[in-house]
C-alpha cells in the first residue's frame, strides 16, 4: 500500500504525518527510538530475519481512522499554512467489512458518493488547534477538485497543489477528467493540466498502466509507472514551469535525477533539516543522512519505530 509522510514546523509537539490508506497517524518525534544511521550496503537486509531485531511501540499522539468515520479510502494530504488537506480517494461501499478495505476491488464503491464513488472532494483540519483534548475533525473544503482522483499524487510546487489521479480499485471504473490539475491557493482555484500519455481520455488505466510511484526534484514531478500491455516500466516526468510531459524510457539508470529521488524513493525532507530524507524502500520508512558535499557517503537509517501493524492498514 501506499503511505505519505511528512514532518510539519511550528506544532507544540514535533509531529510526524503518516497517511495509509485508511488512516491518518501523528507521531511525537521526541519519543521516536532512533538507532545509529547504518551503510547503504545494509539496505538490502530482511531486518525481520534478524535475532536481534525489535520494534519499539509506536509513540502515537492521535490518530483517526478515516473510512470507518466515513471519509474516502486512499486519500492523498499536503500541508499548508499549519492546515493540513486531504483531497481524493474512494469511498467503499456502505456495509462492507473493514477487513476488505485494502482489496478494494471486492468490495464495490458507494455509487452515490462523489462521482460513481470516486472523491474529488478536499477535506482540511486545523493543525494549531490540535491537542491531546481535541478530535482530528476533518472538514469539507468549500472547494472540490475538478475531476475525482483515487490514490492520487498530490505535490506542492512553488506555492501551488498538483493533484495527479492515482490507479483506481476497479478495472472498469473510467477515469475522470481532467486526471491532472492545479490548485493556487491565492485565488483558490482549480485548473485543469495536459492530459499525461499513460491516462487516454475516457480509458481506465488499469487496463494500460499502473501508476506505480512518483517522486519531485525542484519543479519536476517524476512519475513511474507499468504498462500492463507489455510489461514493461515507464518513466514520464512533468515540469511545472514548463507545463509538458516527457516520456525518460524503460530505466531508472537514464533518468536526470539522483538515486534517492528516483520514483522508486516515496519521501520528502524534513522540514528545517535539509540534509535529512525519510523515505520508503520496499514498504520500510528509512531516513538518510545526505552529505553537503560528494565525497562523504550518504548514510541510512531503517525507523523502525514507524513500521508496524498500525502503520500498514
Amino acid at each position: 500500500m501506499k503511505k505519505t509522510v511528512m514532518a510539519l514546523e511550528g506544532q507544540p509537539k514535533p509531529l510526524l504525518w503518516v497517511a495509509t490508506p485508511q488512516r491518518l497517524i501523528a507521531i511525537d518525534m521526541r519519543k521516536l527510538k532512533i538507532n545509529h544511521y547504518e551503510d547503504a550496503s545494509k539496505l538490502k537486509i530482511n531486518h525481520y530475519e534478524s535475532r536481534d531485531f525489535e520494534i519499539h511501540s509506536l509513540p502515537v499522539f492521535r490518530m483517526l481512522n478515516l473510512v470507518e468515520n466515513e471519509f474516502p479510502f486512499g486519500m492523498r494530504f499536503f500541508i499548508r499554512d499549519s492546515k493540513l488537506y486531504m483531497v481524493g480517494g474512494e469511498k467503499p461501499r456502505r456495509g462492507a467489512s473493514p477487513k476488505l478495505y485494502p482489496h478494494l476491488k471486492n468490495v464495490g464503491h458507494d455509487e452515490l458518493f462523489g462521482d460513481r464513488g470516486l472523491s474529488p472532494y478536499v477535506y482540511i483540519l486545523d493543525l494549531t488547534r490540535l491537542d491531546s483534548s481535541t478530535d482530528l475533525d476533518l472538514l469539507k473544503h468549500h472547494t472540490s477538485m475538478l475531476a475525482a482522483k483515487p490514490t492520487p499524487i498530490v505535490e506542492e510546487i512553488e506555492g501551488k497543489i498538483y493533484v495527479l489521479s492515482g490507479t483506481p480499485s476497479q478495472s472498469h471504473c473510467l477515469l475522470p477528467t481532467p486526471t491532472f490539475e492545479v490548485y493556487d491557493p491565492l485565488i483558490e482555484q482549480w485548473k485543469p493540466l495536459d492530459q499525461p500519455p499513460f491516462y487516454r481520455e475516457g480509458c481506465s488505466n488499469c487496463q494500460e498502466f499502473e501508476v506505480i510511484d512518483h517522486s519531485v526534484l525542484g519543479t519536476t514531478i517524476y512519475v513511474l509507472t507499468f504498462n500492463l500491455m507489455d510489461d514493461f516500466y515507464h518513466y514520464y516526468s512533468y515540469n511545472v514551469n514548463e507545463g509538458n510531459w516527457k516520456f525518460l524510457g524503460e530505466s531508472e539508470d537514464k533518468l536526470p535525477v539522483p538515486y534517492h529521488f528516483t520514483p522508486m524513493f516515496t519521501g520528502k525532507f524534513v522540514p528545517g533539516y535539509n540534509d535529512i530524507y525519510i523515505f520508503f524502500l520496499r514498504d520500510i520508512p528509512y531516513a538518510a543522512l545526505i552529505p553537503s558535499n560528494d565525497r562523504s557517503p550518504t548514510r541510512y537509517q531503517a525507523l523502525n519505530e514507524v513500521d508496524g501493524a498500525l502503520y500498514h492498514r
